[in-house]
């Protein structure tokens, strides 16, 4: 029999045919695509979810493995690191700068670590991976560092302070040494040294004169000529030029600090191109170092 409810004027009809009745065994509709009207769930936010969850498993296994292969190693990696800020980084007129870098080609990033004993007269590199354990000579790893940097060392734990990586390796860099640089020394710069920078010691830059470093004596230093410019109208002063004189006593990467003008400061740096020098030298030995020299051009 018909309600007759469903035929009066006013009475809303359910607009769904469907009807569910409880002798229907529906376990799971949002599964099996029934109640979407009312669901927000779609069946591949299930499939979504379970994949998200094995791949998490898989990380956390991957991760475990590899702490467990490597467990000796990482904790020989973590102990007792260097702070970076114990590094002397910026060269003064008292403090002599530098820089190193090296490496063996390695796809990870060298190891933190503690540089090994400062010595600048080096025999054997340094190595946080060591290649041959039983070499015939034993003879300490050392930097080309000047005895003034004072900062923890270490003959067991070798590494760059500045890196972040804990796993043991020599570097990106070439060469012996230890980081992304070359040259024998430890960190991003070229050299025997230690950090950014060049030739030896700390720093960012070469050896300044002071802090045990003698400054270089000028052993053959033409004079520089004219410009027709200058000479006509009768113009005299100093050009200042900023320089570093190698260990060969040959000055290089030489830029003009103070200007002339009237094509003095070319003349300038062509003469001191063919100048020579007796280099400064740093507990007897040779050493690079930044210097600023002055050029006079006088009209008598």
């Amino acid at each position: 029999m018909q309600s007759s409810a469903s035929n009066e004027p006013g009475n809303i009809v359910p607009q769904s045919s469907a009807v569910i009745r409880s002798s229907d065994q529906i376990i799971l509709p949002t599964l099996q695509g029934v109640g979407y009207g009312a669901y927000e769930v779609r069946p591949t936010n299930f499939l979504y979810s379970f994949i998200l969850h094995l791949l998490g498993v898989a990380a956390i296994l991957i991760i475990t493995h590899f702490l467990v292969q490597n467990k000796e190693v990482i904790a020989k990696t973590v102990v007792q690191l260097v702070d970076p800020s114990d590094i002397i980084m910026p060269p003064s007129s008292t403090k002599s700068g530098g820089g190193g870098g090296g490496g063996d080609v390695s796809k990870i990033d060298a190891s933190k670590g503690k540089p090994p004993k400062f010595d600048l007269n080096v025999i054997t590199p340094p190595t946080a991976v060591i290649k041959n354990p039983d070499p015939k000579l034993v003879v300490d790893q050392s930097i080309a560092v000047p005895p003034i940097v004072k900062m923890p060392t270490s003959q067991t734990q070798v590494g760059d302070p500045l890196s972040a990586a804990l796993i043991m390796s020599n570097g990106t860099g070439v060469g012996s040494g230890v980081g992304s640089g070359s040259g024998g020394g430890i960190g991003s710069g070229t050299g025997r040294g230690l950090g950014p920078g060049f030739g030896a010691g700390t720093g960012g830059g070469v050896f300044r004169v002071g802090g045990g470093v003698s400054p270089p004596k000028a052993v053959y230093m033409p004079d520089p000529e004219y410009s027709e410019e200058a000479r006509k109208a009768k113009y005299q002063g100093v050009v200042v030029l900023a320089m570093v004189i190698g260990p060969d006593g040959h000055p290089r990467d030489i830029r003009v600090q103070r200007s002339l003008g009237l094509g003095l400061d070319e003349k300038a740096m062509e003469a001191v191109r063919t100048w020579r020098f007796e280099p400064a030298k740093k507990d007897g030995q040779a050493v690079a170092v930044a210097v600023n020299i002055e050029v006079s051009f006088n009209l008598y």
